[in-house]
């Protein structure tokens, strides 16, 4: 049976830890993040993070529901600071894709935290602000609630896919990746315009772009898509289109 989170007025420490420090659980959010920068996510252990806190191993567990538990709070720990970083202006698409770009930016700085976090629901409130806030931009933009659900769906599981998707490649040893990155010119570029026509045309612009992340350029598809239904649904509802 798992034991039960401590509620935070009685899981409070009277007395510093060894280190000199009084817990709290951003505290232990921010020493995992940076165990996961470390170690990687096979290096988050309770008996890890009780050392790096100066703590028993077991204080993890009054302040969250197991590892599982704090695995959570750094997905919505990341969300947050997404947006913290993020300042609306009342332009539905620009916020929209500001927001995206912050939620990316703000999953990528913690690329093991990504990879852990990013397929994960927390239903933590920072996690549930993102969503209301979303939300909100859409049915204030004028999206039916049906529309808003859609857009609100594809927007968030995008930017997290590409989260992942980039954080793998982020979280691989650096001469990894530089390896891998250096295929687009070491093979693709060199492969035989005989036996390779479409890769040796455009080789060129394949070693410019493949190693930049594409989540920009299909945000824009997704929200200029997500205008135009908009503006089409408008326009039925008043007969000017």
């Amino acid at each position: 049976m798992p034991k039960k989170v401590v509620a935070e007025a009685e899981r409070r420490r009277r007395r510093p830890t060894r280190q000199g420090t009084v817990l709290s659980e951003k505290l232990i959010v921010q020493t995992a993040l940076r165990m996961l920068r470390e170690h990687g996510s096979a290096g988050l252990t309770a008996r890890r993070l009780g050392a790096a806190l100066g703590a028993d191993p077991s204080t993890v567990y009054r302040y969250f529901a197991g590892l599982d538990g704090l695995t959570r709070a750094i997905g919505e720990e990341l969300m947050g600071r997404a947006l913290d970083s993020w300042t609306a202006t009342g332009n539905w698409h620009a916020d929209l894709r500001s927001l995206g770009l912050a939620i990316h930016a703000s999953y990528l700085a913690h690329p093991q935290a990504a990879q852990l976090t990013a397929s994960r629901v927390t239903g933590r409130p920072r996690e549930i602000e993102v969503d209301e806030t979303i939300l909100g931009i859409l049915r204030g933009a004028g999206f039916g609630d049906a529309d808003a659900v859609g857009v609100y769906h594809a927007f968030i599981d995008l930017a997290l896919a590409f989260a992942s998707l980039d954080a793998g490649a982020l979280a691989i040893k650096d001469e990894v990746r530089e390896a891998d990155e250096d295929i687009w010119t070491s093979t693709y570029a060199r492969l035989p315009s005989e036996t390779h026509p479409h890769i040796a045309a455009t080789s060129h612009l394949l070693a410019d772009r493949m190693n930049l992340s594409a989540y920009p350029v299909v945000l824009d598809t997704l929200l200029n898509r997500a205008e135009a239904r908009l503006t089409a649904t408008q326009n039925d509802a008043t007969g000017t289109g």
